[in-house]
């Protein structure tokens, strides 16, 4: 029973997902993004659970911050998620002359010239802003990419959401063994996105400070890096409400900390890494997944931060 339960759960999800992302699809753009950006509201509203975490995670980073303005910069973060979906649904009518009026450059020059060492490029970047479409976009105006996923436990839907993030030519990296193939990727040169702000479970992470607190924190980058001599260029997309388009930011390469000591060097880079994205989410926080348990991995003898 518990397995057609299970079925039935995931068909529901795949035909409710496949409905939303055609019937947003086939509006134009600038309705797509506002109904989206109602569903964030709405959500906020509805999704109790998310909203909880959402705050926790805000009275954590922001302490000093007063509750109602926590409240406003949660509702304009779930804004950023129907934002997202709203994008997202358009991916298959997204061309390479139609990409130039939704996102344009800054700082393109640091990825060219990170590229151009033929190493490889590691592009550290989080779930930040419309994160799906910075990667789609720098495929479309030529620069395909491979990234890092973690596979939906939904197959359906996972092959669905698949579907859309490869259209531009962009390939997917399974989360598992990750390590081999990215290795195999950056030998042929070529560049690979890595989201890092997710928690991640003592025997596959290390505790770097976070916004003052520890978080367990994957050093993939760190030891991708180090090994191969790849850099790592901070790439992030920037929502700009005036003009309802997005900035695709690359900053330059982040210089690597090198001691001679392989494990300190490690650990000394992904908290550089983690320091880096600590400050492009202070300047945009309402980019930022704040509804994401980032906390929830403890150190030793540390009580936890959420209920």
């Amino acid at each position: 029973m518990r397995r057609w339960m299970t079925i039935g759960r995931h068909w529901l999800e795949y035909v409710s997902a496949w409905l939303i992302l055609k019937t947003l699809g086939s509006l134009p753009r600038s309705w797509a993004l506002a109904i989206g950006e109602r569903v964030g509201w709405l959500t906020y509203y509805l999704w109790r659970r998310l909203r909880k975490v959402g705050h926790r995670n805000l009275a954590l980073a922001f302490p000093t911050l007063r509750a109602r303005e926590r409240r406003r910069l949660l509702k304009r973060s779930f804004q950023n998620l129907g934002r997202l979906l709203g994008e997202f649904s358009q991916f298959p009518r997204l061309t390479r002359e139609a990409i130039r009026a939704i996102v344009t450059y800054e700082g393109l020059e640091h990825y060219e010239r990170a590229r151009a060492h033929g190493r490889g490029v590691l592009i550290l970047t989080a779930h930040f802003g419309a994160w799906e479409l910075s990667a789609f976009a720098h495929a479309l105006y030529g620069y395909p990419m491979a990234f890092v996923v973690r596979p939906l436990d939904n197959p359906r839907l996972d092959r669905l959401i698949e579907a859309y993030r490869t259209l531009s030519g962009n390939r997917l990296i399974p989360k598992r063994d990750a390590a081999r193939h990215i290795m195999r990727a950056l030998r042929a040169g070529e560049t690979i996105g890595v989201l890092m702000d997710v928690n991640t479970q003592p025997h596959e992470g290390l505790f770097c400070e976070f916004f003052g607190r520890p978080a367990c924190t994957s050093p993939l980058i760190a030891r991708l890096a180090l090994r191969t001599g790849a850099p790592v260029v901070p790439g992030f997309l920037i929502w700009d409400a005036r003009t309802r388009t997005h900035i695709l930011r690359f900053d330059p390469p982040i210089p690597l900390i090198r001691t001679g000591d392989d494990e300190r060097d490690v650990q000394l880079n992904t908290e550089r890494f983690n320091q880096v994205l600590e400050s492009v989410i202070r300047r945009y926080p309402d980019h930022w997944l704040w509804v994401h348990k980032r906390w929830q991995t403890r150190p030793p003898g540390e009580p936890p931060l959420y209920d």
